[in-house]
């Protein structure tokens, strides 16, 4: 069975940082494309960035990168979502999502998975 779990999130004054994880289990991590989305209240769930787990290849969206960087542990099946210089408007539900790569090395961060976490949550307060 698959299972995605994020862990991390929390409460944190604007300007801080947080370094989410989403640990994965119940497929072969090198052969599956990972991604992490976001959900703030009222609005449309967010591709925030993604990235294949067999060469690190990674794809973020622009107006996150700089602050945003995703990476990876094969060895603790985990990928990272390090988020820096937090602004109240990144209050959200953090999800990660994840499918097969099927060799690619291209993700689109845009576009969910077919696999989801419960989600993290992220108050960032001002």
């Amino acid at each position: 069975e698959v299972q995605l779990v994020e862990s991390g999130g929390g409460l944190v004054q604007a300007g801080g940082s947080l370094r989410l994880s989403c640990t994965a289990s119940g497929f072969t991590f090198d052969d599956y494309t990972i991604g992490w989305f976001r959900e703030a209240p009222g609005k449309e769930r967010e591709g925030i960035a993604c990235i294949v787990n067999h060469d690190g290849s990674s794809y973020s969206a622009d107006s996150l990168k700089g602050r945003f960087t995703i990476s990876k542990d094969n060895a603790k099946s985990t990928v990272y979502l390090q988020m820096n210089s937090l602004k109240p408007e990144d209050t959200a539900i953090y999800y990660c999502t994840a499918e097969p790569s099927y060799g690619s090395s291209y993700c689109n961060h845009r576009y969910g998975m077919d696999y989801w976490g419960n989600g993290t949550l992220v108050t960032a307060a001002s």
